[in-house]
């Protein structure tokens, strides 16, 4: 046990030490707040159609405890995938690999260490909701096991459900993190569309990992039997729309089953069930190649290392002649080559496909769906503008070379924004052809911003996780129309040269921000 109990103190002081986790708690506190609304607000967490609840202790627990298991699930596999990637990177694994200790083991403490990292965001939102229940609502009693419940039944399980996913991910999709983030969410939208389209509720609990079924079919149950209604289901998420008129009616929680306490003690034992599984397939840190492999390397390796010695050593013949070329394209096409070769085949035709498709789609459509989702594919990609050099261990090379600050970085985010703005290039087209200038303005802006976003985090957190977070966020925020967070102009806006002043204004402060804080690294290498 001691070495499990090591493994996971230092991973969790790691993790939450990091700017990431300390910017994802502050993101995590704006958004506990935001699932209670108050009563002036344009937009809604749970949404009953011509109905709305009272904001009880059971009102205002059970749907802070159940946004939090959505949204930290969502955002939470970014947050804490990659725990073995960085055991392999810092060469920690090697001094693993020759302890006593099991795969099982060590993949158990890296799920304990990932679920207890999540499990410190949802106790922070668990305290603002006591809070904002005290700021919202007035006479009416605090009843802590409204609270408790739903923290501890609904976010409690699914988060440990989502850090063994980031657990078996990484176990076999080694160095594919997109591949990881693409599975995730496809196994995690299949499952809570069958959870929403399930006709027989108990099937529709047993495979339910938050817990959403029983919450709505407690809420529609109450309303279609008090006041003679057969409304379906209840929407979850930041609703936005226009206000309409509503009934209040009161709702004091879920009635506790032996079927729901069932579903959530088998979704915990298949999260520990996932685990052992896949100790079997784990790697222990031993990535010896095959053995042909190895012997065709070897073979090229010494057909291309043929070097004549003569009087002087070396063959001058086979060094290619030195080109001094202290201009910024050189870096450009660099920069774009690995953006363009980073991942596989596959991928490529899928996003290829999706920018083609934009041609034929509704404007509206691809404008606000397939945009954004062809933009999220680039995720790995542009999260590792600015950090690769760091990764990598390159960076006491480029620091130290020939004005990186006015050649390296605006090279890095002029790559960026080309591969944006040629994904969306059949879009602007459309728009070109309509003779419809200010989405144009918008796409290219939202290019810049993305891109700006992506090189501002990476510099400022030295690492990627942040950006990958906030980019998450901002595409579902895109995709449910939350006008606030929309960066590329896919929502109509009353005031469009304001909206276009704003996010240019953001612009020009992230990449302010990003010279200044690599100035600073690079003086203070």
């Amino acid at each position: 046990m001691r070495y499990i109990y090591s493994i996971i103190k230092a991973d969790y002081l790691q993790r939450t030490r990091s700017y990431a986790f300390l910017i994802t708690l502050a993101i995590t506190f704006f958004a506990a707040y935001s699932f209670v609304p108050p009563p002036t607000a344009s937009y809604t967490t749970l949404s009953v159609v011509g109905y709305k609840g009272v904001y009880n202790s059971a009102w205002v627990g059970y749907v802070s405890g159940m946004m939090t298991a959505i949204m930290l699930s969502l955002y939470g596999f970014f947050l804490v995938n990659g725990g073995i990637k960085k055991d392999i990177e810092t060469e920690v694994g090697l001094i693993i690999a020759t302890t006593p200790i099991t795969n099982f083991v060590y993949l158990l403490s890296k799920l304990f260490s990932n679920f207890l990292v999540l499990l410190t965001i949802a106790g922070c939102t668990f305290v603002v909701s006591i809070i904002m229940f005290f700021v919202r609502t007035s006479g009416h009693a605090f009843i802590l096991s409204n609270f408790l419940i739903p923290y501890l039944l609904f976010a409690a399980p699914s988060l440990l459900v989502v850090s063994s996913l980031a657990v078996i991910s990484e176990v076999f999709l080694r160095k594919r993190s997109f591949l990881q983030y693409l599975v995730f969410f496809f196994l995690f939208g299949i499952m809570m569309a069958n959870v929403t389209a399930q006709k027989n509720e108990t099937l529709a609990v047993l495979i339910d990992p938050l817990g959403v079924r029983t919450m709505t079919s407690s809420i529609t149950n109450l309303v279609n039997s008090q006041f003679h209604q057969h409304i379906d289901g209840v929407n979850l998420g930041f609703i936005y729309g226009h206000k309409q008129a509503f009934k209040t009616f009161e709702w004091n929680g879920i009635t506790i089953t032996s079927l729901f306490l069932f579903s959530r003690l088998l979704w915990i034992i298949f999260a520990f069930g996932l685990v052992y599984l896949s100790s079997f397939f784990f790697h222990r840190f031993d990535f010896k190649q095959p053995v042909s492999k190895r012997k065709k390397s070897s073979i090229n390796a010494e057909q291309n290392t043929v070097i004549t010695f003569a009087a002087t050593g070396i063959n001058r013949a086979l060094i290619p002649p030195l080109v001094i070329d202290y201009g910024i394209f050189p870096f450009i096409k660099t920069e774009l080559l690995l953006l363009t070769r980073k991942g596989t085949k596959w991928l490529g035709l899928v996003i290829g496909g999706l920018s083609l498709s934009m041609l034929f789609a509704p404007i509206n459509v691809a404008h606000a769906y397939l945009l954004p989702i062809l933009w999220f594919l680039q995720v790995t990609r542009w999260s590792e503008l600015a950090t690769k050099e760091e990764t990598n261990r390159l960076h006491y090379f480029t620091y130290a070379s020939y004005k990186p600050l006015q050649r390296m970085l605006p090279a890095q985010i002029l790559a960026g924004i080309t591969l944006a703005l040629v994904l969306a290039l059949p879009l602007i087209l459309r728009y070109a052809i309509n003779l419809d200038v200010y989405p144009i303005f918008d796409i290219i802006n939202g290019a810049i911003f993305i891109i700006l976003l992506a090189v501002c985090l990476g510099i400022v957190s030295r690492g990627k996780k942040l950006f990958e977070i906030s980019f998450f966020m901002l595409s579902y925020a895109l995709i449910e129309k939350v006008p606030i967070l929309d960066y590329m102009g896919a929502i109509k806006h009353n005031n469009h040269i304001s909206y276009m002043v704003i996010i240019l204004t953001v612009n020009v402060f992230l990449l302010g921000i990003s010279f200044a804080v690599r100035n600073y690294q690079s003086r203070h290498l």
